[in-house]
Order: C-alpha cells, then structure tokens, then sequence
C-alpha cells in the first residue's frame, strides 16, 4: 500500500509537519464530509485563539483516535486494555518536540507524571499530528496545580432525557449562580450534554471544590425536580445528572474547541445563554461550521476577567442535606465518604460503615 503524503500546517510561527495527511478521521454523514487528517490540524489552527484560552499552562492529557473513529472503535478505559484503538494520552508522547512544554502532576494515587503544558498553538496542532482529537485539561494553572481556578459543572443527560431537558437545567443553573453573584460560561459537550465553567480565585484544593459542586448540584435538585446528584445510574432516574466528580484531581472533560469522537465530527462549542435557550441539536456545532463562529468572535473572550470565591457554593454544601457522596471507584477510600455499594446489592447488616463485607 503506497504511503500517503505529508503536509505542513501553519501554526503561528511553526511550520508542523503531518504525515498521512490524506488519511480519513471521520468518515463522511448525511450532514458532513469526510475528515482528514490534515483537516483536523488546519481547524485546530482556526480555533486557536480559543483553544488555547483553554488549554494555556494548564496540564492537559491527550485522547488519541490515531486510526480515526469508526463504528465499534473503543476507547481504553485501563493502561491494559489491549483491544481498543483510541487511547488517553497523560504522559509527554516520545519524540515531542523542543517547544512543547511540560509540567508535574500528582495523581490521586500518589503516583506523578510529566504532562502537556501547552504555551502556543503549535503544541495541539502536533498533537493532532499524533492523533488526537479531544484535549482534557486539568482545571488548574502550571504555577499552582493543586488549587483550581475553574470549577466544572458537567450536566449529563440520563436514558429517557433529552437535550432539551440539558437546556432548561442550565437555564437553572444560570439563574442559581447568578443570585449568588457568580458568572458562568456555558458551552455543548459535543454531545448530549452541557458544561458550565467559572473561573474561581486559586485558593481552595480539589476536595472543597468537588464539595462546591455538590453543594451546587443539590441547589439544583432543589430548584428543578428533574435533576440528580446520586452517584449510582439506578437511583438516577430519568433527569440531569450534574456530575461533581468531574472536578476531582484528575478527572477532566473535553477543553472547548476540542473536537469528539463522533461521527460528524462535533466539536464542544462555547455558546452565549442567548443561544444555548434557542438551540435544539448540538451537532451543528462541528468541524465545518464552528470556524466561522470564532471569526465572529468567541463567547468566552472574556472568561479571564473575573475570578469568583468558592464560598458562596461551599456555604451550599454546609446548609443543603445530603453529607458526603461517593468517589470514582479507582479512587482510595476517602475520609467521610457513604460505603462503595450499590444500593440495589446492599444489605444494611452485610456491610460496615466502610463498605466492607461482612462475613456471616
């Protein structure tokens, strides 16, 4: 099989060069072309301004699709997953480039790793060259990455909702923050769902922020009776699931711009409120179409302005019942946190106040 062809990206002062260029990513839909490549790292380079809002000095792990996204490709979950064709990408890839930066991260297991820090544009543009489609950054700043500046509220539709049903709860959610005196950013998952960011002052670890965001899901909960912040999917019901665990050290979501794995290739797209009450199908915001949004300006240009206090939403988590909720399962057992069992499995007397199983 003949080898395809290279190209060179103009990425601000960098000439990046990518290899099989012509190589098919996305596969063409009712509503899209096909995507190359090359096509890929040219909108990286059209949404740069954007993106590297993003993505600026912050330690951003890599989702690699290096074979594009094709029905039944799966994403590995586990560094031993050996049957999938896209990757997460948390440690510097071989052969980076002398411009990319890094920078040292811990993980909730101890362990540390050197990831991405990107500085300029031409750093996702070569890791487009390597594959990757969707960047996660970490929701803090290279001069201090154990206290956020961003706090994440990721608005997860559950079976038997709808995007509509997203739309209203952040509609909510607006209004919640702002009768706390708070802004925030709303943008498309790329999917079904809706993030809300809003930059916060440094000062509080990743522990009080997860707590803010649970306090803030239950304000939710309190506002509109079809949202949720139970942790286990049989207690969800048919509403929003606002997922405070999105905002653990670790745990990131698609940065906006970021492209997804999804056939015609969508991308995450920043909206102004005004647009996210009107809008009814995320997928028009994708490869072919968000560019032109951005040369019209970018409704997160002014996300930088203004760092909020956290208190406010952790005064939330004080005075709203509740107490503590689950962690991610690859987590160690934290302190204060409800036994690790599944509601349906669980016999009061069959399990400590650990969650360990008692043998009878």
């Amino acid at each position: 099989m003949a080898k395809t062809a290279a190209a060179e990206v103009q990425a601000g002062d960098r000439a990046v060069r990518i290899s099989s260029a012509d190589r098919v990513i996305y596969e063409a839909t009712e509503r899209t072309p096909e995507v190359t490549k090359l096509m890929v790292a040219e909108y990286v380079v059209s949404v740069a301004d954007g993106l590297m809002r993003a993505l600026r000095h912050r330690p951003t792990a890599l989702e690699r699709w290096p074979s594009g996204v094709r029905e039944g490709y799966k994403l590995a979950t586990g560094a031993f997953q050996k049957d999938a064709e896209a990757f997460y990408q948390k440690r510097v890839p071989k052969g980076a480039p002398d411009y990319l930066e890094s920078v040292g991260i811990t993980f909730p297991s101890g362990r540390t790793a050197d990831e991405i820090c990107p500085t300029e544009i031409a750093v996702p543009v070569w890791c487009a060259q390597m594959g990757a489609l969707t960047f996660h950054p970490w929701p803090v700043r290279r001069d201090d990455v154990d206290h956020p500046d961003e706090l994440r509220i990721d608005l997860d539709p559950q079976p038997g909702t709808t995007f509509a049903d997203a739309v209203r709860v952040a509609g909510v959610a607006r209004e919640a923050l702002e009768d706390l005196g708070i802004r925030g950013y709303a943008k498309t998952s790329g999917n079904r769902g809706i993030h809300i960011y809003v930059r916060i002052e440094p000062r509080w670890t990743f522990e009080e922020l997860r707590h803010a965001a649970i306090g803030f899901g239950r304000e939710l909960e309190r506002r509109d009776g079809g949202v949720t912040t139970a942790w286990w999917k049989e207690e969800r019901g048919e509403r929003i699931f606002v997922d405070f665990n999105q905002n653990n050290r670790d745990r990131t979501i698609a940065s906006a711009y970021s492209l997804r794995p999804i056939p015609g290739a969508p991308v995450s797209t920043p909206v102004t409120w005004e647009e996210l009450a009107d809008l009814t199908d995320p997928r028009e915001f994708n490869l072919f179409t968000v560019p032109d949004r951005v040369a019209d300006g970018d409704p997160w240009a002014t996300i930088d302005d203004e760092a909020f206090s956290l208190e406010p939403l952790l005064q939330l988590w004080e005075e709203l019942p509740g107490g503590e909720l689950n962690f991610p399962p690859d987590y160690p057992k934290m302190p204060g946190e409800p036994p690790r069992v599944q509601p349906s499995k669980k016999v009061a007397e069959h399990w400590d106040a650990d969650g360990n199983r008692i043998e009878k």
